[in-house]
């Protein structure tokens, strides 16, 4: 009975063995004109041969996309399908925020303060809120079925851990000349390379300076 004991535990130990994955963390810069470039997002999709590697596990989250002086922050925000993110808005003024977009339509009318339920991203794609107060208030929603991304930092650098495998490497920024066209590539993983990308941006938008008074649905906001 021992021995039997002792063969069937062998056995799965080898198989616990059998299923794990190695895994390396992949990085690299971006930069646009010679300069580092921020907010970029950088997302791996696991090619179709990687499709025997076990889910990613990820922690279920819930994210915050905070309006303080009159701005968003961040201005980009990458997040997996599925994804709750809040609205709190920092300042002492009303913000009313939205989105027109087909990834994800909402709107949060008027208000102080953090909502009381969070805007659930569950379709890929782009969205792009604005506040219907202050017209040069401006952010992106970068929604990606990949559990594999990363957002460059003001040092233009991102990294990504992953499984061993291959892997499609693709990255977006909202002020790419043309965002159908940036850089693509396909990666194996482990690897010691860094990844290095040079991409091309149009003129990054203009914000004057808006009116004194703005008047919306009898609300007046001072500025």
């Amino acid at each position: 009975m021992a021995n039997r004991l002792s063969t069937i535990f062998l056995s799965l130990c080898s198989l616990t063995l059998a299923v794990q994955v190695a895994a390396a963390t992949l990085s690299g810069t971006v930069e646009s004109e010679g300069k580092a470039l921020a907010d970029v997002v950088v997302t791996a999709t696991a090619a179709a041969k990687n499709l025997k590697l076990p889910p990613a596990k990820l922690k279920s989250v819930t994210l915050s996309l905070d309006q303080k002086s009159k701005e968003f922050i961040p201005h980009v925000l990458p997040v997996k399908t599925g994804t709750a993110v809040f609205f709190p808005n920092s300042d002492e003024i009303q913000h009313h925020v939205y989105s027109f977009s087909p990834a994800k339509r909402f709107e949060i009318k008027l208000y102080k303060g953090t909502p009381t339920k969070p805007i659930v991203f569950n379709q890929a794609g782009v969205a792009v809120l604005g506040c219907n107060i202050h017209d040069w208030m401006l952010s992106f929603v970068f929604v990606t079925d990949t559990p594999y991304f990363a957002k460059t930092d003001s040092a233009g650098h991102w990294s990504i851990d992953l499984p061993e495998g291959d892997y499609q490497v693709a990255l977006w920024h909202p002020n790419a000349a043309n965002p159908d066209q940036l850089p693509n590539e396909n990666v194996h993983i482990p690897t010691q390379q860094p990844l290095h990308h040079v991409i091309e941006l149009k003129l990054a938008r203009q914000s004057g300076k808006p009116p004194a008074t703005l008047q919306l649905e009898g609300y007046s906001d001072g500025f």
